[in-house]
């Protein structure tokens, strides 16, 4: 299973606070990266994130429909999810903390 530094970081987000949460939380991954993009494209990007990992079963969407289109405003994880978020773990390589 390959995914990106972005949907990475939601899954992680999302194990570490637990329950349903606000998509307004992933913006802070470009704070963090400093990549430096419009808001617009930023925006455009999460939610293709979003939609690929709920087409991928990991999280669960919540939102409103409209006749066009899905908005999703909420986020939570799945049993799927969880077991791909301790892969990620195990794949990272954790530093000992020495002094």
């Amino acid at each position: 299973m390959k995914l990106s530094f972005l949907q990475q970081y939601i899954l992680l987000e999302m194990s570490q606070k637990g329950g349903r949460l606000d998509r307004k939380i992933f913006r802070t991954f470009y704070e963090t990266q400093n990549l430096k993009s419009k808001q617009k494209y930023q925006e455009h990007i999460i939610t293709q994130s979003l939609e690929r990992l709920i087409d991928r079963g990991f999280i669960t969407g919540f939102g409103r429909r409209t006749p066009q289109k899905w908005f999703i405003t909420q986020v939570s994880l799945t049993v799927k999810g969880k077991k791909a978020v301790q892969e990620i773990y195990c794949r990272r390589q954790k530093k000992l903390p020495l002094n």
